[in-house]
């Protein structure tokens, strides 16, 4: 039997105005490939999307993580007929226990109906109270809310889940995301993907002192990302040599910044290759020594374009609640190293001065550094 649900997508779409079918465009193309290998109907009903479907709370699942949806529903479809409505709520209501509370909560887009959106919820609360026994009207607190939609046809709304949000996916450029294993750095990459930011990832890799299950960690972080965005790019470049230059040429306290320094200049490098408008890490302001704010500027400083950092003003706790909604969380805690987190000095420098950095830099072959590692780098798409 085939169901019905309703899209609803975020209002920042609706005000676009004359831009505004570029990103419903967008969007119903972002829908359509979630749903792929899928039986479905698509119907547009004035500025409402319906899906009919036999597979409905399925197919509502992976609609309601598109970006761009803020909502999806669950409804039936009948005529709109008070009589025909109220038999549909009957047996909603019904199916809760007796001595639940209720409204009805309409909303007539349909202008042309005979009754407005109030008249119409007190004349569908008395046939539900003439029709049933043991419940009760509570329109300030009630436990349950039946909400009705009167277009063409009437919908009765049976089951609701939170839309992703946001943008919809691809329709406000791209980013190349510092994308490590551990819990920051995917959760940035999901907040750009949702205002509608195209991500790649770059995951800098040390073999042999990082192992190959801390790349696989990466890739299933990437995978994970790749539920919400649909297709995910991860660039590999090997990140040995550089660090083994650093650490033998330039001095000790200043080894974590200026290897920062160099993955930023590697995603700089990544995102000129493929086109991509900017760059995203997992940084905060403070969190660990190459976050303070004189390191930030001294890493930004070798950037060629803009440079993202949506969790720089969130508490760890905040970063770790979003981890875990999105499901990185327990991967991301896996205990594997990767190049941050190996031949870290006993004191790091965390108020280092640019001109001392790029001093002590010059010994290194920085250009011809960058080169290699990008020309070696391994390429995923998922």
């Amino acid at each position: 039997m085939s169901e019905r649900i309703l899209i609803k997508y975020a209002p920042e779409i609706f005000l676009k105005g004359l831009n505004r079918k570029i990103f419903e465009d967008r969007l119903m193309a972002n829908i359509r490939g979630v749903l792929d290998g899928e039986d479905y109907k698509l119907i547009r009903d004035q500025l409402r999307w319906f899906i009919e479907t036999e597979a409905g709370e399925r197919v509502a699942q992976k609609v309601a993580k598109v970006f761009g949806v803020m909502e999806v529903d669950l409804v039936e479809e009948t005529d709109a007929n008070l009589d025909r409505i109220g038999d549909h709520l009957i047996q909603i209501l019904t199916s809760y226990p007796k001595g639940t509370t209720f409204k009805v909560v309409t909303n007539r887009a349909n202008k042309k109906f005979p009754l407005n959106s109030m008249e119409i919820s007190r004349e569908l609360g008395g046939i539900l109270l003439n029709s049933t026994e043991g419940y009760s009207v509570d329109v300030r607190d009630p436990q349950v809310t039946l909400k009705v939609e009167i277009r063409s046809k009437a919908y009765i709304y049976k089951k609701k889940l939170e839309g992703a949000k946001g943008m919809p996916y691809g329709s406000n450029g791209s980013t190349m995301l510092m994308l490590s294993g551990g819990i920051d750095s995917p959760v940035a990459g999901y907040l750009m993907a949702r205002r509608g930011v195209q991500v790649t990832g770059i995951y800098y890799h040390s073999h042999p002192y990082t192992s190959e299950r801390a790349k696989d960690k990466v890739k299933e972080l990437a995978s994970i990302l790749k539920a919400s965005t649909g297709k995910f790019r991860l660039i590999i470049p090997s990140f040995t040599q550089i660090q083994m230059e650093i650490i033998e040429k330039c001095p000790e306290d200043e080894l974590t910044i200026i290897m920062r320094r160099f993955m930023m200049r590697l995603a700089c490098a990544a995102a000129a290759k493929y086109k991509i408008h900017s760059v995203t890490t997992g940084e905060s302001v403070g969190q660990v020594a190459s976050q303070t704010m004189e390191s930030l500027v001294v890493s930004d400083a070798v950037a060629d374009r803009p440079v993202f950092r949506p969790l720089v003003a969130m508490d760890k706790t905040d970063i770790m609640d979003i981890a875990h909604s999105i499901g990185t969380y327990e991967t991301s805690i896996l205990p594997y190293e990767d190049c941050c987190t190996i031949f870290v000095p006993k004191h790091p420098k965390t108020k280092p001065r640019l001109a001392e950095i790029e001093a002590h830099e010059a010994v290194l072959d920085i250009e011809a550094l960058v080169r290699t590692s990008l020309d070696q780098a391994e390429v995923i798409d998922l």
